[in-house]
């Protein structure tokens, strides 16, 4: 069990445990727009899903995950969560909860699949929680574009080399960039990941840089401030 300040998060039954990818999703994403509702696509053990029913007064709070194990996980912990009430999980993809449900979400976070899956595949689970090819970029974007509200924002992370793609795609259904960060573990380490904000609407990209670490477990200032308020210890 992960243990943060306000919550805790089992992953005993899922593949994928607590990273820092989601850690720095659900810590970054921009809540500017007091959000009623919010969707986490993915939700895995519901972490990024948590960490947004803490940072904000959403009504709604809702999830998707499509892993069963991952699934009873994510139930488990939003039951166990100060915040249960607003916590809802849908064991269900992406296509089908576009086709069945009518809301529109004012917030919607993915920390998405990414790696091409491949013939050496010896964990289904994980292959089911982090493969590209079970959410692919565009299918993810369409369903996006169709749930998000016309002031909503969406954010990923993804990694930096998948960052034109993405962004060419998203364009291409009325969804724009407006805050882009691009992440590094260190200062003399090249960019491993992009946190990328999109809305409806066109505006200037705001950009920036944020590096994780100093030295080994040495974190930068940047770094601890964005994420104070939820680990224990840093």
């Amino acid at each position: 069990m992960f243990q943060f300040k306000q919550f805790s998060v089992k992953q005993d039954k899922t593949a994928m445990k607590v990273g820092t990818d989601g850690v720095l999703l659900g810590s970054w994403t921009p809540l500017d727009n007091n959000p009623h509702s919010i969707l986490d696509i993915g939700t895995g053990t519901g972490l990024v899903a948590l960490m947004l029913a803490q940072r904000s007064y959403a009504e709604q709070i809702d999830a998707l995950e499509i892993e069963e194990n991952a699934y009873e996980q994510a139930v488990e912990n939003f039951e166990e969560s100060p915040w249960n009430d607003r916590l809802f999980c849908y064991h269900a993809g992406l296509d089908e909860f576009v086709e069945e449900i009518e809301e529109e979400y004012d917030v919607i976070v993915c920390n998405p699949p990414f790696f091409e899956s491949n013939n050496q595949i010896k964990n289904q689970a994980r292959e089911t929680a982090r493969f590209y090819d079970v959410l692919p970029f565009d299918e993810l974007i369409e369903g996006v574009s169709v749930l998000l509200s016309d002031s909503g924002v969406f954010t990923v992370i993804i990694p930096f080399d998948e960052e034109q793609k993405f962004v060419s795609m998203a364009t291409g259904f009325g969804l724009f960039p407006f805050k882009i960060t691009h992440v590094k573990g260190t200062m003399t380490s090249k960019i491993k990941r992009s946190l990328i904000a999109f809305s409806k609407e066109e505006k200037e990209i705001v950009s920036d840089i944020l590096i994780l670490e100093i030295e080994r477990h040495h974190y930068t200032s940047e770094f601890k401030e964005l994420v104070k308020d939820f680990y224990l210890k840093l």
